[in-house]
């Protein structure tokens, strides 16, 4: 079903009910399907141990394209994402290296406690990819993970990524696999947008990289903020505003020798944009890191979501009424300056 529609009594384009899970994608813009599921079928061809898991969710986190590649080595959990945790706990125990996909919401609010006392404690090889964080889905605060990385950045030894599309999503894969250690990943899903092949740009976990440089402001963004702080970046320079972006792509531990050095750039305003609330994520990162390192830039901005319960709705409105559509952080930005 197509994501619009075209009222008879209007040019514009009406929204249906099929834009509240559709892509993040914008019209025309290059995209790759389940980039996810591709690499670890591709990676597992390679690897025996790496196994994988769901909670009833393998079509929804795209973990279907390694079920029909390899389905001696998937596992159907059914709608119990506890069980599904402490499996997984239990094959990296035995050696595996098992990737459990669910939701973001079940995985931080449902499973805490097991993906603690198991995988956390214990630095267990288990990799946890979850679709829909913050809001990239229209169905409400069941489903809208806003909170996730303010949940997973608080337990000891996990490693939290935020990755920014196809491209990111498929070099991360191989890294996480052979990463020493829980982590968390959220994941688009679905037709992924593309845009970092542009800018020259690799994933390495734990490592920050500036995307364009600007002596006006600084955006540093996780995940598909980093796509719409290039879009906005590319609003402002029509301006005269000159935008520097850095995708962060992981979260825990933080890159902090290249935020500092490029938040220590004098005269710039510092914007951290993330598809998250506003509490405890990326944002509030960054502001410790730059407050306990005695950097203090011009000034320092947030966007993000509110700390609230999101509507439901279609997804391109709800991104404009947030203010992290791409428009929308220009015109923030512009009167911030």
């Amino acid at each position: 079903m197509s994501a619009r529609t075209t009222s008879k009594d209007s040019a514009k384009p009406r929204l249906t009910t099929s834009a509240m899970i559709a892509s993040i994608a914008g019209a025309g813009q290059r995209t790759r399907s389940a980039p996810f599921g591709h690499a670890l079928a591709a990676l597992a061809a390679e690897r025996p141990e790496i196994v994988g898991l769901t909670a009833d969710l393998a079509k929804y986190t795209d973990l279907h394209v390694f079920a029909k590649a390899h389905p001696d080595r998937f596992y159907q959990m059914g709608m119990a994402e506890q069980l599904l945790m402490m499996s997984a706990a239990g094959m990296a125990k035995e050696g595996f290296v098992p990737f459990a996909t669910t939701y973001a919401v079940f995985a931080a609010r449902r499973t805490y406690d097991f993906i603690h006392q198991t995988a956390g404690e214990e630095r267990l090889n288990v990799k946890i990819a979850c679709a829909l964080p913050g809001l990239t889905t229209g169905y409400g605060p069941s489903h809208q993970a806003t909170d996730d990385l303010a949940i997973f950045r608080a337990m000891p030894n996990l490693t939290v990524i935020d990755p920014c599309d196809a491209l990111d999503i498929e070099q991360a894969v191989p890294q996480v696999a052979a990463h020493a250690g829980p982590v968390y990943m959220r994941l688009l899903r679905g037709e992924v947008p593309l845009v970092l092949d542009e800018y020259d740009y690799a994933f390495e976990l734990g490592k920050a990289k500036r995307l364009r440089d600007g002596g006006d402001v600084l955006i540093v963004a996780s995940g598909l903020m980093t796509m719409r702080a290039l879009e906005a970046a590319r609003l402002l320079a029509a301006d005269k505003v000159a935008a520097a972006v850095v995708h962060c792509p992981t979260i825990k531990p933080l890159d902090e020798a290249t935020l500092l050095r490029e938040a220590g750039v004098p005269g710039r305003l510092v914007v951290v944009a993330e598809n998250h609330s506003l509490i405890g994520g990326l944002g509030e990162a960054v502001a410790g890191l730059l407050l306990r390192n005695g950097v203090a830039p011009s000034r320092f901005r947030q966007i993000a979501l509110p700390d609230a319960y999101l509507d439901a709705g279609a997804l391109p409105t709800l991104h404009e009424r947030y203010r992290i559509s791409a428009e929308a952080m220009a015109a923030d930005i512009r009167a911030w300056l």
